[in-house]
Formats: C-alpha cells, structure tokens, sequence
C-alpha cells in the first residue's frame, strides 16, 4: 500500500495542501481556524497519516528537540544531571539529545553546530570550562550563531559565554568544608587538585585554602596533586601522595569520582581510610553515597541544577544573560571521623 501524504490529507478535508500543512506542521507565521485545524486533524486520523519531523521543523522554524552536552557521560556527575535535564524536557514535551564529547573542546564545538543544523529548539551544555581563551573564543562564536538562529542556550558552569547559566557555588562550598574539618580536629591538609587550568577545580582550590586560613592552617604546596578530573586521576594522585611519605591527616580530591579512586589507591597501599587518613570528596553523586567507608563531600542538588538550567531556556527569552547560582551543603560522613 503506497504511503498517505499530506496532499491526501487535504483532499480528504477538502483544504488546501499549505492549509493542511499548517494545521498539522504549525507556522511561525501564519495559523489555521480551530474549524479548519479540526477538520485536517481528523482526516489525518481517519487516513493514518504520520507527519514528517523535517517539515514540523521546517514550519516551525525549531524542532521540539533539546541538545545536551556533556563531558563524560560515564561520569555519575553528568548522569545526574542529565536525569534533571531529561525530567523538564519532557513535562515540555521536548525530546532530548544527548552528546557526551570526552573532555575534547572540538567535539563540543561541532555538535553545536550539529545541533543548530537540525534547528534543535535548545542546548543545555553541562561542565566545566578551562583556561584557554581561543578554544573559549571558538565556543562563543558557535553559540552565538546558534543563538543568532533562534535557538536559546543555558551553560552550567563557569559565566563567561553571555548565555543564561546555572553556576554551583564552589569556593564557598569548598570553603565551608574546610572550616568543617578542621573542626573536627584536623590539622594535616593535602589536596588532589586536579588538572591545571579546570576552572571548577581551581575554585574548589582557592575556597578550600580560604577556608583553612580562616582557621590559621594551609595546605603545603607540596601535599597538593594535580592528575585528571577522573576517577583514575584521583587514584595515580593519591598514590603519589601516599609514595611521597607526606604525613597528612586528611586529603580533599576537588570532585567524588576522584575521591573515590582515592579510596582505592589508600586501600591499596594498606591505609585505612577513615581511620589511617580522611577523604573528602565534592558534589554528592547519589550513585556513590554507598561507598564504605561513607564520603564526606559537598552535596550539589544536581538533579535541580539540571531542570533549571532546562527551565531557562524553555524561559521568555531575557535582555541579559541570566545567571542563577546554586548553594553546596557540607555533608560530613566516616570517611573523616572526628579526631582528638
């Protein structure tokens, strides 16, 4: 049986082909009467007719798809906010898209560009942003022309693209969780700090060491690591620390899949944590809160951050870019007890 098409449609509800497109693709332009929408409808049920999402967007001018970006899928951190990202698209009856680019600045770029091409209706990019002005430069001009094309952007991170962002409180979050240990009776800091020139890293660094010397301590430069924002990353930094001999009393690794690569390299080398060494992590992935012992981090609502970020660009477009800033909350677990 040879397949119904939209010239089908209208004849069976005795419109126009560019009515019946209207009524079933939509119009930037132009509507239909209810009477008229009504009669097309109810031919293309009674024929079966499935309308072509090319046209839609066409029509339209956007698709009813939303692109998300992240760096690493794999990474709990991005799976859960992509479990936010995905809750507000569909009470919008969106679709989402999603594209994990593995930390390469490239790949970021062309799936925009992949993304304005398919006239996705918007972008949501989740991950840090780091040092280096001309990959930032690229990535502001890929947004604008995207931007430029109706499509609306919100980033979670760092604010530097002139689009609405979702930005985590990170210095000071990392800030309170160094006054909280020390607290709690420790003394000996080292940090697993992740690579250079990872933004969120470097602001969960300067909020740890303000916070430290809020309460007259530091960390040594030499008990400070840098390796990948990884879980590997946060084992190999960890167990150069531990081959070093430093004598520290407790260890931040700057997100929680570092900590808990951490956590394997301590075990490894016969420290028990908790009791030999603390580890701290940051951000409260609920897939890692039943690691043992317990991780004392930062809880990040990222399931929240992910449906506002959702919800911005779903929003009434703004003059100016938008920026929505998320609290942290100190979570204090058995992986740094409280000392004498």
């Amino acid at each position: 049986m040879a397949s119904v098409t939209l010239s089908d449609v209208a004849r069976e509800a005795g419109v126009s082909l560019a009515t019946a497109s209207r009524a079933i693709n939509g119009s930037a332009n132009r509507t239909v009467r209810p009477e008229l929408r009504d009669r097309v409808l109810a031919a293309a049920a009674a024929l079966h007719y499935s309308p072509d999402a090319n046209a839609q967007a066409m029509a339209r001018g956007r698709t009813t798809t939303l692109g998300l970006i992240v760096h690493d899928i794999a990474d709990p951190y991005f799976s859960s906010i992509a479990a936010g990202v995905t809750t507000a698209a569909e009470r919008a009856g969106l679709m989402v898209t999603l594209a994990s680019t593995g930390h390469d600045p490239e790949r970021e770029i062309a799936f925009i560009e992949v993304l304005q091409s398919q006239r996705a209706r918007a972008i949501v990019m989740a991950g840090s942003r780091i040092e280096d002005e001309t990959v930032n430069d690229r990535l502001r001009a890929a947004l604008s022309a995207y931007r430029a094309g109706g499509g609306a952007v919100a980033m979670i991170g760092q604010p530097l693209f002139d689009v609405d962002t979702v930005a985590i409180e990170n210095t000071a979050g990392a800030a309170d969780l160094a006054v909280a240990l020390h607290a709690a009776g420790y003394r000996r800091f080292a940090a697993l700090a992740g690579p250079a020139g990872h933004l969120t890293a470097r602001d969960r660094m300067e909020g740890f060491a303000a916070g430290l010397a809020s309460r007259g301590a530091a960390l040594a430069p030499e008990h400070i690591m840098r390796s990948a924002f990884t879980r590997d990353g946060g084992y190999e930094g960890m167990r150069e620390l531990l081959d070093s001999g430093a004598a520290v009393d407790v260890v931040l690794a700057v997100n929680d899949v570092m900590a808990v690569g951490a956590m394997a390299a301590a075990r490894d080398a016969g420290v028990t944590v908790g009791t030999g060494i603390g580890i701290a992590g940051f951000d409260d992935i609920v897939t890692l809160r039943d690691v043992t012992p317990s991780l004392t981090t930062v809880r990040v609502p990222l399931l929240q951050v992910g449906a506002t970020a959702t919800e911005l660009t779903l929003g009434e477009p703004a003059a100016e870019p938008r920026l929505e800033r998320v609290a942290s909350t100190v979570v204090l677990r058995d992986s740094t007890p409280p000392r004498a």
